[in-house]
């Protein structure tokens, strides 16, 4: 068997690196990406902060509860939820459908460690605060909770209506 083909490729993929694989996410020094379009939801689609015209304060307490707990938002309205984190655990809040999150929750207790960070999702250490902007250009009932381990069973949820036009 001749394995000078074999070597003579070998050789050349060493001489020509800008033309050779580059796996598990590795990219040449010099190559960009784009940010990854906005995915459209059930609920929505990420909001451009230029679009907001209404900042809705939400309060996340460790007695598991969202103040308030209930949202009425207008079809195609864009909105700064400012959540403020009261307590003194981590805690967060996740846009969706209620079988999304009910899906969601259950992952999280089989695996606490998940890092995920989608423009739907707002995390906030304790005592801190954060935004999390959302185009709302679907109607519906949809809901908002908390998927730390626990805090979503204790019912850390709340009830998002975004009425039609």
């Amino acid at each position: 068997m001749n394995r000078r083909p074999v070597l003579k490729a070998g050789c050349l993929s060493l001489l020509l690196p800008g033309m050779t694989a580059h796996g598990h996410g590795e990219r040449p020094a010099h190559a960009r990406t784009a940010a990854p379009a906005p995915e459209q939801k059930p609920w929505g689609i990420a909001g451009n902060p230029s679009a907001v015209k209404r900042t809705i304060e939400i309060a996340m307490l460790d007695t598991m509860r969202f103040v308030p707990d209930r949202l009425r938002i207008r079809e195609g309205e864009t909105v700064r939820l400012r959540i403020r984190n009261r307590g003194k655990v981590l805690h967060e809040l996740v846009l969706g459908t209620r079988e999304e999150l009910a899906r969601h929750a259950e992952q999280m207790l089989k695996f606490p460690d998940m890092e995920h960070d989608e423009p739907h999702m707002a995390h906030v250490a304790a005592g801190r605060r954060g935004d999390l902007i959302w185009h709302f250009n679907r109607p519906g009932d949809f809901e908002f909770a908390c998927l730390i381990p626990g805090h979503f069973q204790a019912g850390m949820t709340g009830i998002l209506r975004v009425d039609p036009r």
